[in-house]
């Protein structure tokens, strides 16, 4: 409780550790709130939290509350399966799919990832793992990053397609992207691949100073 109190003046540093795709990790005290950095950025429950909750109030709290079905493709602490459980009281199946199994640890002893019902954690490279998925999926979340680094597959033209394939009739697909060098280039490859009458894409423009988000909603 000081801890927190004290965090109001100053960010107090509570854990450290090396990681696997993000160099280190760091569980900080931050204005009441505890929170999950990279070396570079926030990782969860902090302006990413802020970043994902307007995504998914474009998106509207009433669908994915229904949502039967949600995929997270990069999980870290937890903040998407928090806003989904919590605010939006979705009780459907998540499957949370992330490489680095740190993070997950970290997310587990911090910020209770293993207390939410009906939720499935899967260590592996999303990209195998949407590979090999047979699945549909209600509702999408792309929130993938080493570090502030967008890994290159995820405008690959194989990732996507297959991205498309795990969509059900009247899915969502939300894809957190940071302002980054050559962003509007990626940008470009992943929405045109949904420019179709099947397809409806919506962008959200510098959310929280630092990001962008795009929302595909699959129509039939």
């Amino acid at each position: 409780m000081i801890k927190r109190l004290l965090s109001y003046l100053v960010p107090i540093k509570v854990y450290e550790t090396p990681s696997y795709t993000s160099t280190n990790l760091e569980v900080t005290w931050n204005n009441g709130s505890l929170v999950l950095d990279s070396k570079h950025t926030n990782y969860s429950h902090g302006s990413l939290e802020k970043v994902l909750k307007k995504g998914m109030q474009h998106i509207g709290y009433t669908t994915l509350k229904d949502a039967k079905s949600t995929l997270l493709l990069g999980v870290a602490g937890g903040s998407a399966i928090k806003i989904l459980r919590n605010e939006i009281h979705n009780e459907g199946k998540i499957i949370g799919v992330d490489i680095d199994p740190k993070v997950i640890d970290v997310a587990t002893t911090y910020f209770n990832l293993g207390a939410y019902q009906n939720f499935e954690m899967i260590i592996e490279d999303a990209r195998v793992f949407i590979a090999q998925n047979e699945q549909k999926f209600d509702f999408i979340l792309i929130d993938i990053f080493e570090d502030n680094i967008m890994p290159d597959f995820l405008f690959e033209a194989t990732f996507i397609e297959n991205i498309k394939l795990a969509m059900a009739k009247n899915s969502y697909i939300l894809f957190n992207f940071m302002l980054l060098n050559d962003i509007e280039n990626k940008l470009h490859k992943f929405t045109t691949a949904f420019e179709t009458e099947a397809y409806k894409v919506s962008t959200l423009l510098n959310v929280e100073a630092f990001n962008k988000l795009v929302v595909v909603n699959k129509i039939n």
